[in-house]
């Protein structure tokens, strides 16, 4: 779900009200948000680079609004309050038109961006006013995009120019990278594109999107009519064209792999600042040739209607309203609904991309409603439930690992190979573990295979802790086996560790004593008992398995230094770790 940062004094100013932090986090609960935290710029640098970085940082108040992940309209300021404005019935839904496009500011394909990046789309907003705060989310929205639907410029990416100082029309082309030379965003000089790939090879933002494009034999690139570049997507803008808070004409671009998203993502940003265009909410289209001399108009900015029936809406969501309240509900929703007979007509806007289907619909009645407004019913099943054993077990044991001191940490399933095998002092091949096709980070590679690691990384977390630091959790790793029908199977584990002054594995056991009296397990051949083993995590004759009835069911020891140098702890460690499934 993503987080947007807004100001507080700014986003109440275009509210036209002022609300206390409590009273906007209802409104924001009432419109189906939620405000994540109430902070300011200093804090949320402090907080990321440590006490120094809030040095000069402005201390204005900032909300972080989480943002459901496909409503691309609230990814910005002004969505965010046309929204609210429109469900409060403040004001009425905007409504979107186009302008006639000019054959000179045309977007040209070449065929040779078939191999790369073959789809591209563009708009023209005229007449813009920038203000500071108008232009950061112009820019900021951009970001939101590319790490949403645009799936980090994999799939989609915008480029955004000021049309008084290009000429059209535009020839979108790809090129061998020697053949491609320009001077960069904020750049002093020209360089190809080799040459730019080395230099942001370093970048923190930038580096993340080279790969893209790296390994291609041709990078796409956007020019004007004099051969000025505006953009090598998914890279970096021409700094010939960049947008200035000068700027009142802006040319926008995103070249794509996928077609549709490219259309979502130019749809939302035209719509979301065609506000500030001397002709409010007007867009001017631009022709996109084909490679065939086949030409499309972007933006499309079409609205479209969904039939829905008032019955059955009521039905799902389990209210009864009349057709004229379900369809004012709908139009504080930014979806402009009539009712004929017993039938709602939905008029669907530009900027509502995430309306695919009437249980969408159905979603947004009950947010206007009110989640809180729907009465309880009986389930129209009949059905004997109750909780899984295994489930009940596992939040018995939670209750008795606090009463013992120990603090619950809840950490990813998914980790990194090194976290699991390297980090331990083991091979990765001799790990059960189950891998990830196409991870997207270095951070979650495969699942993990045991509990120690996220704890151990939750203690490095914490160092600043004082000790000594006790921490459990109790959740599934999952373990490849080849006789379960996915080729894998979840297994539920207790993990415990003990982080302090002095080392030795007492500690860990008197919880491990605790945990099996209450299981009603007795130490001996009938129970559970503990046999010397040797684990690469753990230090030579300090480590146990823990036995029972006969069979493994986990281990118990003092962590090796090797292992906590690995992990950044400088305290001496003990843990335990057992499999829960034989007690059910």
């Amino acid at each position: 779900m993503p987080t947007i940062s807004v100001k507080r004094d700014v986003l109440f100013a275009a509210l036209g009200k002022s609300y206390t932090d409590e009273e906007f986090e209802n409104l924001c609960f009432e419109f189906g948000l939620e405000l994540d935290e109430v902070t300011t710029e200093k804090q949320m640098l402090m907080k990321e680079q440590g006490d120094q970085a809030g040095a000069g940082v402005s201390e204005e108040i900032l909300y972080r609004i989480d943002i459901p992940a496909n409503r691309y309209d609230l990814l910005c300021l002004e969505g965010l309050v046309n929204g609210i404005l429109v469900f409060q019935g403040k004001k009425s839904p905007p409504k979107y038109k186009v302008k006639k496009t000019e054959d000179c500011y045309a977007l040209h394909l070449t065929p040779a961006t078939a191999q790369i990046r073959p789809y591209a789309v563009a708009a023209i907003l005229r007449g813009i006013t920038f203000t500071k705060e108008s232009y950061d989310s112009f820019i900021d929205l951009q970001d939101k995009l590319h790490q949403n639907i645009c799936r980090k410029r994999t799939l989609v990416a915008i480029g955004t120019h000021d049309l008084d100082t290009i000429q059209g029309p535009f020839v979108y082309d790809a090129l061998p990278p020697e053949d491609i030379k320009f001077k960069a965003l904020n750049q002093t000089k020209e360089m190809t594109a080799p040459e730019l790939m080395e230099l942001y090879s370093s970048h923190a933002q930038l580096k993340q999107y080279l790969g893209i494009i790296r390994d291609s034999p041709v990078y796409p690139v956007i020019k004007d009519k004099n051969g000025v570049v505006l953009s090598m997507p998914p890279i970096i803008n021409g700094d010939h064209s960049k947008i200035t808070l000068n700027t009142k004409n802006v040319f926008i671009e995103c070249t794509a792999t996928d077609l549709t998203k490219a259309s979502v993502v130019l749809d939302t940003i035209v719509c979301m600042f065609s506000e500030y265009c001397g002709n409010k909410y007007e867009v001017q289209q631009c022709k996109v040739y084909a490679p065939d001399g086949a030409y499309d108009l972007w933006p499309k900015i079409e609205y479209r209607e969904e039939v829905i029936d008032v019955d059955n809406a009521n039905s799902y969501i389990g209210i009864n309203e009349d057709g004229d309240a379900v369809a004012s509900m709908l139009s504080r929703m930014c979806l402009s609904t009539t009712h004929e007979n017993s039938l709602l007509r939905v008029k669907v806007p530009p900027t509502r991309h995430d309306v695919i289907h009437a249980c969408d619909l159905y979603e947004d009645i009950a947010i206007a409603y009110g989640y809180n407004n729907i009465e309880r019913r009986p389930a129209q099943v009949v059905t004997a439930g109750g909780q899984v054993p295994l489930n009940k077990l596992t939040e018995q044991l939670r209750v008795e690992c606090a009463h013992a001191g120990y603090t619950e940490a809840l950490t990813f399933t998914l980790c990194s190979r090194e976290d699991v095998a390297t980090k331990l002092g083991v091979d990765i091949d001799q790990e059960p573990a189950v891998h990830i096709s196409n991870p997207k980070t270095l951070e979650f590679q495969v699942v993990r295979t045991r509990l120690l690691p996220g704890l151990l990384k939750t203690l490095a977390a914490n160092k600043k802790m004082p000790l000594p630091l006790k921490l459990f959790e109790i959740s599934d790793v999952v373990l490849k086996d080849e006789e379960a029908e996915t080729g894998a199977r979840n297994e539920r584990r207790v993990c415990a560790v003990h982080c302090g002054r002095a080392g030795g594995f007492q500690f860990v056991h008197g919880l491990l004593d605790r945990l099996m009296r209450l299981l009603q397990t007795p130490w001996g051949a009938d129970g559970y008992a503990l046999r010397q083993a040797d684990d690469p995590a753990y230090f030579p004759g300090r480590c146990a398995e823990v036995v029972l009835r006969g069979k493994t069911i986990g281990k118990i020891g003092v962590i090796h230094p090797n292992v906590l140098t690995a992990f950044e702890l400088s305290n001496p460690c003990s843990a335990v770790e057992i499999n829960i499934e034989p007690f059910v």
